[in-house]
């Protein structure tokens, strides 16, 4: 964790409540996800948090999974950029946090960068990508790869009026 010291007190109450938020178990399942869905290029991460933080912080592997989901002519993300510059990293992750959100992922679901970064908040990581996932799920347009089950198909608001209106009639 970058910057950061010794928490104490409150600070430390807070810091270990969003850290018992973050689930190993669905860390395994957005690993083996994005390795179905980006190929088997992308690699492995350590297991663990950290193991999971540094393999998605340069952005390179959000990036990839984010053009997945699109056809080649689509792809959100044009130039993915393999660099140790930090400021170029946090861009790419950036980039992804925006393709997400124009994808469907709501603003609320959507981790901020710091949260990645310096792991701060890996639980909102997981959000992200879990969101991101039931909404590739639902839209069934033959991009995602993977198993139907590991993600729930999101709810849409037109799927959701027919159903308010049929139960009214």
């Amino acid at each position: 964790m970058a910057n950061q010291g010794p928490t104490f007190g409150l600070s430390r109450d807070i810091r270990n409540k969003i850290e018992k938020k973050y689930e190993p178990e669905l860390e395994e399942r957005l690993v083996e996800w994005i390795i179905a869905q980006c190929g088997a290029s992308v690699g492995r991460p350590e297991p663990g948090r950290m193991g999971f933080q540094a393999w998605l912080k340069d952005g390179t592997v959000l990036s990839l999974l984010i053009n997945s989901l699109y056809s080649e002519d689509q792809k959100p993300i044009k130039k993915i950029q393999d660099t140790d510059k930090a400021f170029k990293q946090m861009e790419q992750v950036s980039q992804f946090l925006k393709a997400a959100e124009n994808y469907g992922v709501n603003k609320t679901d959507i981790f901020q960068t710091v949260d990645l970064w310096e792991s701060k908040d890996m639980a909102a990581v997981q959000r992200t990508l879990m969101a991101l996932g039931s909404i590739a799920v639902t839209r069934n347009d033959g991009h995602y790869h993977g198993d139907l089950n590991w993600f729930h198909k999101s709810c849409d608001k037109i799927t959701s009026q027919r159903k308010l209106e049929s139960t009214r009639k």
